[in-house]
């Protein structure tokens, strides 16, 4: 690696400096430049003020010094990203460069390359800071609440997480369960069968889990009752012992729902909880189990809120910028919130951290 700087601007004050990074003989630079040079364009884009160059296995970056360590930063960790045989796309670069300059001090090649689960010829891994604090918590503690809009994994990350446990044999079976708040309501006006009616509410996490298990073995392990996917109201009365029990979009609970799914907890259990607490559908203005939750669970050792935001959105780009559209607006004096009072602030990612 070479360092040459030299004065530049009117009284000197700025200074360009040219770092030369060599990429090692066992990283295929296809695959740190990317398909088309995805990933070089990536890089470009992202430091528009630094110039850089590719010759052979030798990156040159040439700019502002801060810029150019920055970059040269960013390089080492895609190189690193790409020994590990993990496919570098544009997006990747964005994501890396977001751990990169933020404060907690993490590396992207850290975050980028925790893999969590392979099933089906593809890896399920955390691609944002705060989904690797998620997955994370989940390891650590018995209960963890994942808050933060759609699109930021909560429900597929803790999804993964039942799949490794029961795979890991740590536990021996999943729950899976969310509310069915609309239907409560209408089950008499839909066509078919109880089962016929319910399913609907449920259909996103039998969508998580044809990504995660072999189809085929579903029906199987369903009717073993080693994997149940049922509504929140099946849950009333039962104890489950030795489970890994995920409870989706838990902003439409009640407060008394929300008490009765937690005491469910038996030996050698953890739960999962997530939601979305600016979208609640309960009916009559009635308040969000999720919200009170938070206020009563906070002191309490082994449990974590973990609160993602828009930056840990893994859809298109344009949702996250909706998220903080509607995030602006809700938030503007006089606006009524929805859903039963107003939405809590997001003060941290992290809320209290049970055994950290």
């Amino acid at each position: 690696m070479t360092d040459t700087s030299s004065p530049a601007g009117p009284e000197g004050r700025d200074h360009s400096v040219q770092r030369q990074v060599t990429i090692p003989e066992h990283v295929p630079m296809v695959a740190l430049l990317g398909q088309r040079d995805e990933v070089l364009k990536a890089i470009e884009s992202g430091f528009p003020k630094v110039d850089v160059h590719v010759r052979g296995n030798v990156v040159t970056l040439t700019g502002r010094g801060g810029d150019v360590a920055l970059a040269e930063r960013l390089v080492d960790e895609l190189s690193e990203i790409a020994s590990s045989a993990q496919p570098l796309t544009a997006d990747a670069v964005e994501r890396a460069i977001t751990i990169l300059t933020s404060p907690a001090g993490e590396r992207p090649a850290q975050v980028l390359t925790m893999n969590i689960l392979s099933s089906r010829g593809r890896t399920i891994r955390p691609k944002t800071l705060g989904q690797k604090e998620y997955v994370e918590a989940i390891d650590r503690n018995t209960l963890v609440f994942g808050i933060g809009p759609a699109g930021t994994g909560k429900t597929y990350l803790a999804m993964a997480k039942a799949v490794q446990a029961l795979q890991a044999k740590q536990v021996n079976r999943i729950v899976l369960t969310r509310p069915a708040v609309e239907a409560g309501e209408r089950l008499g006006f839909l066509p078919g069968s109880l089962n016929d009616k319910i399913d609907p509410y449920l259909r996103p996490l039998y969508d998580a889990l044809h990504d995660m298990v072999d189809p085929e073995s579903i029906p199987r392990l369903m009717a073993a009752g080693t994997i149940e996917v049922a509504p929140l109201a099946y849950m009333r009365g039962r104890t489950l012992n030795d489970a890994f029990i995920i409870l989706d979009e838990a902003q439409n609970t009640s407060a008394e729902q929300m008490k009765m799914f937690l005491t469910r907890l038996g030996f050698g259990s953890r739960i999962v909880v997530t939601g979305d607490v600016t979208q609640v559908d309960l009916p009559g203005g009635a308040e969000s189990g999720l919200r009170v939750v938070q206020d009563i669970l906070t002191e309490i050792d082994d449990v974590t809120f973990c609160r993602l935001t828009s930056a840990d959105v893994v859809r298109h780009r344009l949702v996250a910028d909706i998220i903080d559209a509607y995030s602006r607006f809700e938030t503007r004096p006089g606006h009524p919130g929805r859903g039963g009072g107003t939405a809590r602030p997001e003060h941290s990612r992290r809320g209290h951290q049970g055994r950290q």
